[in-house]
């Protein structure tokens, strides 16, 4: 099962033409029943999606809604533990922590794949290589 990144569910909201492709490729993958979410992600679209400096924000009802919506999929909680773990990415593959929170979800529910733009394409981190769908 592969782990979605926040902007695969940012880009299933893009509005006009600029991001027409990415916005179906995005919409595409939402549309499986296998992919793995964290609360971390699910934060962060929350935060981009309804900030007032985005084009066309999201209202807290809407973005409300499609969170609702993905917690269809399993979600993998925040825990201290968790948190060790980026912290140890974070050490050992030289990310930022929010990518290394990410990519210690992804490890810690089981999944072979992180379907991500924000990190080197092809590139494995501890068993998590990351998939870019838009390229």
């Amino acid at each position: 099962m592969p782990f979605v990144d926040t902007n695969i569910l940012l880009y299933a909201i893009c509005p006009g033409e600029r991001d027409r492709s990415k916005a179906q490729q995005a919409r595409e993958i939402l549309r499986r029943d296998d992919l793995i979410l964290s609360v971390q992600v699910l934060q962060e679209f929350y935060v981009q999606a309804t900030r007032p400096t985005r084009i066309q924000p999201l209202s807290h009802d809407e973005a409300s809604a499609l969170i609702g919506l993905w917690l269809r999929f399993p979600v993998v909680e925040m825990s201290v533990a968790l948190m060790q773990s980026a912290l140890r990415f974070k050490e050992r593959h030289k990310t930022s922590y929010w990518d290394a929170a990410i990519l210690a979800a992804a490890a810690s529910a089981g999944c072979a794949e992180l379907y991500s733009e924000d990190l080197n394409p092809g590139q494995t981190y501890d068993g998590v290589r990351v998939v870019n769908p838009f390229s």
